[in-house]
């Protein structure tokens, strides 16, 4: 179908197009996937991709052109300018003027960023609020429970996700998948001019004053860590040496068991708020074609660490003085490049598993009755929970995380831990 043929048919089913000659469609786009009734295509727009499923009353290049391909755009999402490409925005989010969202983002219902904010491979759990000028890659947000009350990230804050080393095995955790789904903790706030070098834990409610950089773990709850002054140093420097193997699998491995339990609550609870055989259903595909596709990019930058393994060797030998026998170092490391292929084996087999099947069943019951209540409104009976119901769902998704972990140390005996 032709350009003109496309619009005509949005046109059709209610859209509003501004200055049609200005905007293109490509021949790959299927208008069946496309609900016009509300939406909104300002000039200069252009949507590319087999895949772009868009629903009701998204509104399109508001502040400037918007270029999509292959995006997966929910009710009243606003994408005010800029480009977006093999993500999902979930009911009622938004992204400001000049939004740059590269492939394997999930950003859910009413999370949102302001003008100029660069994401990539990353998460943001409803009501998450990014500042401007953010590059936020390759992490996971969470915390808070409505509008009023959200995780947010100050301006001009960074998360450095590409090490010295050249890898990205760096994503962090902000909250996480377990309790973060259930919408009731307290949010978590990252003062803007500041950063994270990933890879990162920080806890629920923890306050990071504007202006600092994280480079540990915040794992304790409710604490503000306020940034100091350090002195300018030297210290030995040898690309491709690393002296952390064990953190790296440790935090990679959470953070893909943390996608894997996101996957199962996506398969068994958000999929029952879409209804099957209708555009509704396309869209929570693609949402599942996202998180998909953000196990497999952690995966596989976790495998390209472990490739380097032989040469970082032949680098901490000859740092070390070491031309013959091994040490601790390096038999953890062998061991390691070793055995990568059974980690990535648990990791793919861990995809469809189910958790503990009591408590999944006796969670799915209460979700269903919730929804005979309410309706399918995902926000409202996930808020409707009560302490103790949210808590078995947690339960439940903890024990998938935890699981996987488990498994991964279960195949790397020489790090002498059974859990990250």
């Amino acid at each position: 179908m032709k350009n003109k043929g496309i619009l005509a048919v949005l046109k059709e089913k209610g859209a509003k197009i501004h200055c049609a000659q200005t905007i293109e469609i490509g021949p790959e786009v299927d208008p069946d996937r496309i609900e016009g009734r509300g939406l909104t295509i300002y000039p200069g727009c252009r949507i590319y991709g087999a895949d772009t499923v868009i629903l009701a009353g998204a509104e399109l290049g508001a502040e400037g052109p918007v270029t999509i391909r292959n995006c997966f755009i929910g009710k009243d999402v606003k994408l005010k300018s800029g480009t977006f490409e093999g993500s999902c925005f979930l009911d009622q989010s938004s992204i400001g003027p000049g939004g740059q969202v590269r492939a394997g983002c999930l950003i859910e219902e009413g999370a949102r960023g302001a003008h100029t904010v660069a994401l990539k491979q990353t998460i943001l759990f409803p009501y998450v609020t990014l500042g401007s000028l953010i590059n936020f890659c390759d992490c996971l947000m969470a915390g808070g429970t409505d509008e009023k009350n959200h995780s947010e990230v100050g301006s001009s804050y960074i998360h450095f996700n590409y090490t010295p080393n050249q890898d990205k095995a760096t994503a962090s955790l902000i909250g996480d998948v377990p309790r973060g789904v259930m919408l009731k903790e307290p949010p978590v706030f990252l003062g803007g001019q500041g950063g994270i070098v990933g890879p990162v834990r920080i806890a629920y409610g923890v306050v990071v004053a504007a202006g600092t950089i994280v480079r540990k773990d915040l794992a304790e709850e409710d604490k503000m860590l306020l940034g100091t002054g350090t002195l300018s140093r030297t210290v030995p420097f040898h690309q491709g040496l690393y002296t952390n193997i064990g953190r790296i699998i440790e935090m990679n491995s959470l953070y893909i068991a943390n996608l894997i339990a996101l996957r199962r609550w996506y398969r068994d609870v958000r999929g029952l708020f879409f209804r099957d055989g209708n555009l509704e259903r396309k869209f929570f595909e693609g949402a599942l074609q996202v998180i998909d596709s953000a196990i497999s990019e952690r995966v596989k930058r976790l495998g390209e660490v472990a490739e380097r393994i032989p040469r970082s060797i032949e680098i901490y030998r000859r740092v070390k003085g070491i031309p013959k026998g091994e040490d601790t170092t390096i038999v953890r490391k062998l061991h390691f490049y070793e055995n990568w292929e059974r980690v990535k084996e648990v990791f793919e087999l861990s995809k469809e598993g189910q958790g503990d099947q009591g408590r999944r069943v006796r969670f799915m019951e209460i979700i269903e009755q919730k929804i005979g209540e309410k309706g399918k409104d995902y926000i409202s009976v996930i808020k409707g929970l009560n302490q103790e119901e949210a808590s078995l769902g947690t339960e439940w998704l903890q024990g998938i995380v935890d699981g996987v972990v488990e498994q991964v140390w279960r195949c790397l005996p020489e790090y002498g831990r059974k859990r990250g």
